[in-house]
């Protein structure tokens, strides 16, 4: 297993180097209406999503535990999704930029609805959270993430470098990708392979639900982007981003914006089932959809 500092290192880098692919793409095609349509298709979705998560949830768990896990499929996984990119690279189909900017995007919303969730539930929207949090300070937390500042920023500097700071930044963002991106999948297969067995005690419901909410997710995704009149590409992007379940930046957040939810839960679901899901059968799933719906 790779050092802690070391795995963290790597993902510094995959988040930089997609963020930057993605700022200089996002320059190439360029900031239109068309564009901030489906950034807000994108945001919409985020905060959407973990509602009907919520619904399905709450019929076996209490309402921190399923708006934890609904946060975490609200949101999205940025190594599933730079996963979708490499995949689209061997294939060499092509892709907005601007797909960067709405994964970005998708993270902190998910984490607002969670918290709108169980403040409806409680029947006291007005009162601080479970740990003395005010709205304010939830919201920052929310919208403050590491992870999402650092794709932000990579992204606009890559979008106002353009080509010149394509050709400089090339040979550390895009030539060393593929082998630094198989060497973090490797540890988080590790760590996925780890964390499965804690979800024995939670029965099949859970277990069906990590498999079949990507699914219909995805789905919903795909849909989006018919509609939207995206190219292929876009659509798998769009698939993923629908499809996807954050362990990283969300299950940190929810700590503590909502302690009570038990991380024994979302975490082995989203990283133990639904990730491996996404990478070893969702996306090629995903792209055999599109391929036959756009054709047809």
């Amino acid at each position: 297993m790779i050092p802690p500092a070391a795995a963290k290192a790597i993902s510094i880098y995959l988040l930089l180097a997609i963020g930057f692919h993605g700022g200089v793409e996002l320059h190439r095609s360029g900031l239109d209406g068309s564009v901030l349509l489906v950034l807000g298709v994108a945001v919409l979705a985020s905060a959407c999503l973990p509602v009907l998560g919520y619904l399905v949830l709450r019929s076996r768990l209490g309402p921190s535990d399923a708006a934890g896990i609904a946060a975490c499929y609200g949101s999205v996984s940025a190594v599933t999704f730079i996963t979708a990119i490499s995949f689209l690279d061997r294939a060499e189909i092509a892709y907005g930029g601007y797909m960067i900017a709405a994964m970005a995007l998708m993270e902190s919303p998910a984490i607002v609805s969670a918290i709108v969730l169980v403040r409806i539930a409680q029947r006291d929207k007005s009162a601080p959270t479970q740990n003395g949090s005010t709205w304010r300070s939830m919201l920052h937390e929310a919208l403050s993430n590491g992870a999402i500042l650092l794709l932000l920023g990579s992204l606009c500097i890559g979008f106002l470098s353009g080509e010149q700071g394509w050709t400089m930044m090339k040979p550390l963002v895009k030539d060393p990708f593929q082998a630094i991106l198989c060497l973090f999948l490797l540890d988080m297969g590790i760590v996925a392979a780890r964390r499965v067995a804690d979800l024995r005690r939670s029965g099949m419901f859970l277990i069906g639900f990590s498999l079949l909410a990507p699914l219909v997710q995805a789905g919903l995704g795909i849909i989006a982007a018919a509609v939207l009149g995206l190219s292929k590409g876009d659509a798998l992007l769009m698939a993923v981003l629908f499809g996807s379940a954050s362990y990283i930046a969300v299950p940190a957040a929810l700590r503590l914006v909502l302690p009570k939810a038990n991380p024994s839960l979302y975490v082995p679901m989203s990283l133990g089932l639904t990730f491996p899901f996404n990478i070893a059968i969702g996306i090629p799933l995903y792209f055999g959809v599109i391929q036959w719906w756009w054709a047809s």
